[in-house]
């Protein structure tokens, strides 16, 4: 028997881990998309009185309460960074603004996640920290004026935040000109 070179090994090893890697993956992927067994569990509907509905903005919403608070900045000559969060403190946008600080982009996520999680304003969360200083320990919060709750029928379903400007009062206006774009 005639004995292969080092190239031909090479070649045929490497053909040989294709030809297997190729059929491992179409058998993984035969058997994914394979029916569930007889025997399997299977979904189930449960009562509606087991679950919860709750809602949230669209994206679009999201991108244009951002959007008129940015604008609101801007017609003040502030450079800011603005976030919206969703119910769960999830970010939905955040749009830094030309010129905004570095730290902007995470204070306004953190005054988003905060406002929504306490349905307040963070300016009047702020004044709780004299009664109870242990909540500027929460992770993901910051206690600063800047952040304000979007709700609907009372329940919150967002939060925006602006950090940037030189004041907390001016992120907190700018945030409730993001809300007022909401309303209309």
């Amino acid at each position: 028997m005639k004995k292969l070179s080092r190239r031909a090994r090479m070649a045929t090893c490497g053909a040989a881990i294709v030809a297997v890697a190729g059929g491992t993956f179409g058998a993984v992927s035969a058997n994914a998309s394979a029916p569930a067994s007889a025997g399997a569990a299977r979904s189930a509907d449960v009562r509606s009185t087991a679950v919860t509905t709750s809602s949230h903005l669209t994206v679009d919403a999201a991108v244009k309460a951002a959007r008129a608070a940015l604008d609101a900045a801007e017609r003040e000559g502030q450079r800011v960074t603005v976030a919206v969060v969703d119910r769960a403190g999830n970010t939905v946008v955040t749009l830094r603004g030309d010129g905004a600080g570095p730290q902007s982009y995470e204070s306004a996520q953190r005054k988003a996640y905060t406002a929504v999680s306490w349905n307040a304003p963070t300016s009047e969360l702020a004044g709780r920290l004299a009664q109870v200083p242990h909540l500027k320990d929460i992770p993901g919060t910051l206690f600063l004026a800047g952040g304000v709750p979007v709700d609907v029928k009372g329940a919150p379903v967002a939060g925006i935040g602006v950090a940037g400007a030189p004041t907390g009062d001016l992120d907190e206006r700018f945030a409730a000109a993001g809300v007022t774009a909401l309303s209309r």
